[in-house]
């Protein structure tokens, strides 16, 4: 890594992850690492900085505090740019800052940051963008609406989201692997992928997994289906999947929301980003 390269740090005020309190703490442990933010980007009120903004600036690394549908945003709108990214966390589940650096918090890693190193990662590409830690494509993706009513408080919301997410997780169409032909008949309500060395990991579930974890809160934002039954399906560079009725499939790309087409394609991409990773 360049000496003393300039330093943005981007936080979401919106998020209880980042109160001022938090926000300043990390702040320090960047400081007293040699490396304190020149400005910090809070994206409630400003726009998330592009590429061309932060090579005009001559940032050199950009500290994301944040959950990962902004880290998402973030990393794949930064493709091709010649710093890199420090990933904090400041989510609710913070997958992409576990696997860089384990379960170390914010503070703990900006205050490494001066023995990290830089890796790529593969993602998993699909109509609507890039998952960097997972995708999730079938009638159980609608989960995540629940889980937003969760994080914002509102139990109305809960309510009629997670009817209408357990109706769908049980009744609604099937998700349907077609290349390569694996997996039940009939498909699964929820498939999910995940980015690894040289493959996509493959795992199916049924609508009693998502009935069953849709009923429970607090799972919802701890992404408990994972642990559900589920049946393993493989490894492969690219995969296609068919919705059952021909209706738009419903998708979760790092815990954001999406809808594709009836048909999408899911393919193996090495994200030309740099990463930082702390020992």
């Amino acid at each position: 890594m360049a000496e003393d390269p300039i330093l943005w740090l981007v936080v979401n005020s919106a998020s209880g992850s980042n109160d001022a309190g938090a926000v300043a703490a990390v702040t320090d442990a960047l400081a007293a690492a040699g490396r304190a933010p020149a400005r910090i980007v809070d994206i409630q009120s400003e726009s998330l900085p592009s590429d061309a903004a932060l090579a005009a600036a001559g940032v050199g690394v950009l500290a994301i505090f944040a959950g990962d549908g902004t880290i998402n945003a973030l990393v794949t709108g930064l493709v091709g740019w010649g710093g890199k990214v420090l990933v904090l966390p400041g989510g609710t589940a913070n997958l992409l800052s576990r696997s860089l650096h384990g379960d170390r918090d914010a503070v703990q890693i900006a205050a490494l940051l001066g023995a990290a190193r830089a890796v790529r990662r593969n993602a998993v590409r699909c109509s609507q963008g890039f998952a960097l830690i997972e995708l999730l494509a079938g009638p159980g993706a609608v989960w995540s609406d629940v889980r937003e009513g969760l994080r914002e408080g509102d139990i109305a919301e809960v309510a009629a989201t997670g009817a209408e997410a357990v109706r769908q997780s049980v009744a609604g169409s099937m998700l349907e692997l077609r290349e390569p032909p694996v997996g039940r008949d009939g498909g699964y309500a929820g498939i999910r992928l995940t980015p690894a060395d040289g493959r996509i990991e493959v795992a199916g579930y049924g609508a009693e997994t998502f009935g069953d974890y849709l009923l429970q809160g607090l799972a919802l934002l701890k992404r408990d289906y994972r642990q559900g039954p589920h049946d393993e399906l493989g490894g492969y560079r690219e995969v296609l999947c068919r919705s059952s009725d021909g209706k738009p499939i419903e998708l979760m790309i790092d815990g954001e929301r999406r809808t594709g087409s009836s048909e999408e394609r899911f393919s193996l991409a090495e994200l030309a980003v740099d990463l930082l990773a702390v020992p």
